[in-house]
């Protein structure tokens, strides 16, 4: 079978779930006013309803993820896409938040699996060296479904309404499910086992110093801007803002480009500042603080245009490219899968707890002719920003303690300082491992940059597609287009980055 053909009947297939499992991610900040209005929701129930789907996938993501060593990723996905349809006809036919609640769960378990099953795919059926290129096509696709999710979504709601625009998804998600049934092949063979996998537990993971030197900020701010992109920046928007819809649909719209562009952008220059010496937690430190930045920018009002403020954190929910490029130098290569799924955990129990948690501060002021004063979503957003701000301050703390890499032993993985006496691998074993990371990293940047000319003209193509509908753009390009001319330095800044 030939590389296309692979990439035709194994990787699209799992992108389109992947792609899906971002739609629903980030539908409710779309509808969130019409839900409220024909529900009576208060921000607490409505914080709850979206966050459940954070909550029931880390509950049900490492069960599922030993389905998939079991029976393969087909099956597994293409079973649970069908428990998403299910969870989308509910939610179509809801007239109460109980039913809602219930539709969201099923979501969420449906697409609980939905990127661990494309890389697993990816690994099983294509070639060593194309890993890099398919994982990021896979990415990349993924995240087009938040770009989707917003003004193309809004044209689906005129003329179907949100209850037949769920109807659609679930139309299409059985559609995908079956499709991948059909065209997946199964898989050849098990994979080897590899001592190495089973030397290091989540326990293990869990218990080292310098997993929890990463975890808390990168858990507090990927998770909150999960959390903001996917509800609770429409409200501010509609509320604090005063804008009207179309303009809140066109912020959204350049959020969804922003978390598409950037995972391409991030892995690209991180590649370049690691070779360079620099490494990969300083990139990820001052992304955190971009990410920080940008939320004071809402919070206060500085005057600087909304949208690019809300494009750098949308920006920030593509951080994950980083954490999870940092794990594999903690712990053996062989144990990544986990190490990461450790850290997805947190990312997905943060993001729960921020986007309920958002709601139920926002729900101790009263409302005034429906809306929220602005005090209370100030409190909300401010008590999150301090949170991440702890964890930054942990995470800067803790680098300044330089931990070696892990020393196997009879007992298992210890943790040793460089300035302590610790047996260290022969220079011969650490030569060729090195060889070994250069060249796949050589590999992933040759990968991430045709992944991205291929992004960005999706993202041009859906932009234009959307400009018709989106009469508030005309009107503030004739103030002086100031997103238009951000957007385009943008793309031509991230032009300089891929020769």
């Amino acid at each position: 079978m030939t590389f296309e053909r692979r990439i035709a009947s194994v990787l699209l297939p799992f992108a389109a779930g992947y792609y899906l499992s971002y739609v629903f991610r980030t539908i409710n900040a779309l509808i969130a006013d019409t839900l409220v209005d024909e529900f009576n929701l208060s921000p607490a129930d409505l914080g709850l309803l979206t966050s459940i789907y954070f909550l029931v996938m880390a509950v049900v993501q490492l069960p599922l993820g030993a389905l998939l060593d079991r029976y393969g990723p087909r099956r597994v996905q293409s079973a649970c896409l069908c428990v998403t349809a299910a969870g989308a006809c509910v939610f179509a036919f809801s007239d109460s938040l109980t039913g809602l609640l219930l539709a969201r769960a099923l979501i969420g378990i449906g697409v609980a699996t939905a990127l661990m099953a494309g890389l697993k795919a990816v690994v099983l059926w294509l070639p060593p060296e194309r890993v890099g290129f398919a994982n990021g096509l896979l990415v990349t696709i993924g995240a087009l479904g938040a770009v989707t999710a917003t003004a193309p979504a809004q044209i689906l709601v005129d003329a179907l309404g949100w209850r037949g625009l769920f109807l659609l998804l679930a139309a299409l998600t059985v559609w995908a499910a079956a499709v991948m049934f059909i065209v997946v092949p199964e898989r050849d063979s098990e994979t080897p086992s590899n001592p190495a996998l089973h030397s290091v537990s989540l326990r293990s993971i869990y218990r080292d110093a310098r997993f929890w030197t990463l975890a808390p900020m990168s858990a507090t701010c990927i998770g909150a801007a999960w959390s903001i992109q996917g509800l609770w920046a429409a409200p501010w928007l509609t509320d604090i803002e005063g804008f009207d819809r179309a303009t809140v649909v066109r912020h959204l719209l350049i959020m969804g480009l922003a978390l598409s562009v950037s995972a391409i952008a991030l892995g690209t220059l991180a590649d370049r500042l690691r070779r360079r010496g620099l490494p990969t937690e300083t990139l990820f430190g001052a992304t955190a603080c971009v990410f920080m930045l940008a939320q004071l920018a809402v919070i206060l009002h500085w005057p600087i245009p909304s949208s690019v403020s809300w494009a750098l954190i949308g920006m920030a929910g593509a951080a994950t490219v980083l954490s999870y490029a940092i794990l594999p130098g903690y712990f053996p290569i062989a144990a990544s899968g986990r190490a990461n799924a450790a850290l997805n955990l947190l990312h997905l129990s943060v993001a729960f707890g921020v986007q309920w948690l958002t709601g139920v501060v926002i729900d101790q002021w009263p409302s005034q002719q429906g809306r929220h004063p602005v005090e209370a979503y100030q409190a909300a957003f401010a008590l999150n920003l301090a949170v991440q701000g702890a964890a930054f301050g942990w995470f800067a703390l803790s680098r300044s303690t330089a931990l070696a890499p892990r020393v196997k032993q009879s007992s298992g993985y210890v943790l040793r300082p460089y300035r302590a006496r610790a047996i260290v691998c022969p220079y011969r074993q650490a030569h060729i491992a090195w060889l070994s990371e250069v060249g796949a990293a050589r590999q992933q940047a040759a990968s991430w940059r045709t992944v991205a000319l291929a992004s960005i003209a999706v993202c041009i193509v859906l932009t234009t597609l959307a400009m018709p509908n989106l009469t508030a753009l005309r009107d503030e390009a004739a103030t002086g287009g100031v997103a238009s001319a951000s957007s385009m330095l943008g793309i031509a800044a991230f032009a300089r980055l891929v020769p």
